[in-house]
């Protein structure tokens, strides 16, 4: 018996499981919160103006609980020439980004006519769903100590904050991952209602942006990574690697402090400097130092180095010469008010002020990759670190809450080896290694990368203020061509 012919079908597309979030209306408003509310002041004063985005909780049940984004706009003023939304993130991770835009817009120059600049408090972070366990600090990084007790402490201290993150709030922290914040971007691109989106993320945010052109391969337009982050090197132990680049950063510094002996008092070379910076780091570690409502210990100590090593420029250096003045004031047992840099380095690291912001950058770094669980791990490798680095050794080694964290839920992204992007990196960025932006160039070989030399800089575009720079990414983000070779711009 014959068979009978079989019919073809229209190809029927699948139904969008995310089609209620891709189709949401955004309810633009004011972006005041409040009399006291500077951010949303001057937001208020650049044009911009405020949404929630909704967004699935877990991605993989959109019918469950939702949670919310806050996203800021500074429309397109040229519009017959306007090339879409550029989505910032400034990095952390855990960074509130709904602020950037009037900053980033005047970096931009005329080009930013032609852009919706867009701000995102990424998932948990600023004005979007809070994530907060409940810290007595703002950061999970400290110095290992100087003998096994002080690491033991540490072990202690991580396994305590983690502990606070499961109680307070263990039922989001498996969504508090990069792969979810990408997805809500695309959800953010979809509500816009935009077919592509162009991106501007710094540190952090450079691995973010690696992860959504990855994972949405045909939605990103013009992508700039300012500080870029080496995926094969991104977890919790990012840090390893930079004590170099901190050490050079720290010698800079010290340079210039020794040049302004009578301002600071803290050595008239660079060695005296260093030296002082030493007899500090020693002093804390036999007795903590006072310093006003404070006590730094041998684990808070060399944070403080580490915090204010980012910036090259005299402001930043000014600040941390008053704050290394004050604490060697406390090293000689005299009465201190720290100035406000330190003041406000104490509070962030010592009280839990900004308890959320390491809540949310530790439930992220967990999230994405996982750490290994056995301290005697850290241990040998901080030892190892401590005898090449005795500072930044074991800050940048030390165990952290990721030790004693539940196993990720996914895999970390493999993100795709070829990205037309524009790279940025300062050869002496201290946080995200010149190394690490070349070994991404190298795996994309349809990128630039924009070298910002002899600066000891974390984050260029806009912030370092090198016209060289300044000019080269506003030329792309004009364009959208990208430079016919790799460009390198002088610092001074």
């Amino acid at each position: 018996m014959a068979a009978l012919p079989v019919t073809a079908l229209p190809a029927q597309a699948a139904p969008d499981p995310l089609a209620r979030y891709h189709h949401q209306r955004l309810d633009w408003k004011s972006c005041v919160l409040g009399p006291d509310d500077a951010t949303g002041k001057e937001l208020e004063r650049s044009g911009a103006q405020c949404a929630d985005v909704t967004v699935p909780l877990d991605y993989s049940a959109p019918d469950g609980r939702t949670i919310t984004v806050a996203i800021s706009r500074i429309p397109a003023t040229d519009t017959a020439h306007r090339v879409g939304p550029l989505l910032l993130n400034g990095g952390g991770p855990g960074g509130q980004t709904l602020g950037d835009p009037p900053w980033v817009r005047k970096a931009m120059k005329d080009v930013a006519a032609r852009y919706d600049v867009i701000g995102v408090d990424p998932r948990f972070v600023g004005r979007s769903t809070p994530l907060d366990c409940q810290w007595p600090t703002g950061s999970a990084f400290r110095g290992a100590g100087v003998d096994r007790a002080g690491f033991d402490r540490m072990a202690a201290f991580s396994q305590d904050l983690a502990q606070r993150c499961r109680r307070h709030v263990g039922d989001v922290l498996p969504y508090v991952t990069t792969r979810n914040t990408a997805r809500d971007m695309d959800v953010i691109r979809a509500a816009l209602g935009e077919r592509k989106i162009s991106y501007l993320g710094y540190s952090y945010g450079s691995y973010l942006g690696e992860v959504y052109a990855t994972m949405f391969p045909r939605r990103t337009d013009r992508v700039v990574l300012d500080g870029v982050v080496d995926p094969a090197r991104y977890g919790p132990r990012l840090l390893r690697g930079t004590e170099q680049a901190n050490r050079h950063a720290l010698e800079g510094w010290a340079s210039w402090a020794a040049a302004r002996d009578t301002t600071y008092g803290l050595g008239r070379t660079r060695g005296a400097v260093l030296a002082t910076v030493d007899r500090v780091r020693a002093a804390a570690a036999r007795t903590p130092l006072r310093l006003g409502d404070h006590a730094v210990d041998e684990h808070v100590m060399p944070l403080v180095v580490f915090n204010g090593l980012s910036q090259d420029n005299d402001a930043a250096y000014g600040d941390f010469a008053q704050g290394m003045r004050d604490l060697l004031r406390a090293a000689d047992r005299r009465p201190v008010t720290p100035s406000p840099w330190l003041a406000g380095v104490l509070a962030f690291v010592l009280t839990g002020t900004d308890s959320h912001y390491g809540s949310v950058q530790s439930a992220i770094l967990c999230g994405d990759v996982a750490a290994p669980r056995d301290p005697e791990v850290y241990w040998r490798d901080v030892q190892r670190a401590r005898a090449k680095d005795p500072l930044f050794g074991p800050v940048t080694y030390n165990l952290s809450p990721c030790t004693f964290w539940d196993r990720p839920r996914e895999r970390p992204t493999a993100v795709r080896d070829d990205l037309p992007a524009l790279l940025v990196n300062a050869t002496g960025d201290p946080r995200t290694t010149y190394e690490g932006a070349t070994a991404v160039r190298r795996a994309w070989p349809s990128s630039r990368l924009v070298t910002l030399r002899g600066a000891d800089q974390h984050a260029v575009y806009g912030v370092h203020g090198t016209p060289c720079v300044d000019a080269t990414v506003n030329a792309y983000l004009a364009t959208g061509r990208l430079p016919a070779a790799d460009v390198t711009c002088e610092a001074r």
